[in-house]
């Protein structure tokens, strides 16, 4: 299967959870409570066949808001459903790729290695932090697939094909937006597709390998440039530690409680958040 296909049963998959969610909600504000059919005088219900055509309408008339899940080609229904759940594993990972994640969660793991410290901040609170801000930047970006793809959708005005269709122009629009002419360059090389007329005819398939390698060379450039200040102040503290003969103590210990207070006193996290944020504006 290409990837151009997973990522369509990926955004297939949040189509039908958003689907799921707004169809519980519809029912819910349209449940009628059940009454007993009136009664007759002589103590029988009155069943006219006018009124049992119109509760064997009622009975056989579709759902809107049902969805029913069939098979994949000739497959069962069973194994389509085991296929869509080994696939709803892979969006934190399509998705993640697709989004600044890989570009903040590398500059963050960098700044701790040039600080000299280990676990702090620990994985946890990175990978924490590089989601709030995933979230900040891609949230103009859900909100137009939400308007142009998920409420038509749940009205019935489209299909689910017609929906992730709509869907992939905004991640497209932004992806092409930062990915590199060269990285793209590579993979239709790689793919041996022919020369797009226009950005938009890349296919997802060179895009998206292309926008991670892309993301992974600005997150590199932004770690190698965090690591430069932090590299003079251990070159400095070890040429003075050797020349006053303190060849016992390491210089580790004394360069990074001064990487630290330099990190603090010139308020970093808030350049270090400012630039990443502005490099995606």
């Amino acid at each position: 299967m290409s990837l151009t296909s997973t990522i369509r049963l990926v955004l297939c998959g949040l189509l039908l959870s958003g689907t799921l969610a707004s169809a519980a909600r519809h029912r819910t504000r349209h449940h009628v409570p059940h009454t007993q059919p009136p009664v007759s005088n002589a103590g029988t219900t009155d069943s006219t066949p006018a009124s049992l055509e119109q509760t064997s309408v009622q009975s056989t008339a579709p759902d809107p808001n049902e969805i029913r899940i069939t098979g994949i080609g000739k497959g069962s229904v069973p194994w389509t459903i085991v296929v869509l759940l080994t696939f709803l594993t892979l969006i934190p990972s399509l998705l993640l790729c697709m989004t600044p994640f890989a570009r903040l969660l590398v500059v963050f793991h960098f700044l701790r290695q040039a600080l000299g410290l280990q676990t702090t901040p620990s994985n946890q609170t990175l990978i924490g932090l590089a989601l709030v801000l995933t979230f900040f930047l891609m949230q103009p970006v859900g909100a137009q697939i939400y308007d142009v793809s998920v409420m038509p959708l749940q009205k019935g005005r489209i299909s689910s094909m017609q929906a992730i269709e709509r869907s992939e122009k905004p991640l497209r629009e932004f992806m092409l937006h930062y990915v590199r002419e060269k990285d793209v360059a590579l993979f239709i090389e790689l793919a041996k597709e022919p020369r797009p007329a226009t950005p938009k005819d890349v296919s997802l398939r060179v895009l998206v390998p292309a926008y991670i390698l892309s993301e992974l060379k600005a997150g590199f450039q932004i770690g190698a440039a965090l690591f430069l200040p932090f590299l003079v102040i251990d070159m400095v503290v070890a040429s003075i530690s050797t020349s006053v003969g303190m060849l016992q103590l390491p210089p580790v210990v004394i360069s990074t409680p001064l990487k630290l207070l330099l990190f603090v006193v010139v308020d970093g996290w808030h350049l270090l958040i400012s630039s990443l944020m502005k490099s995606f504006s």
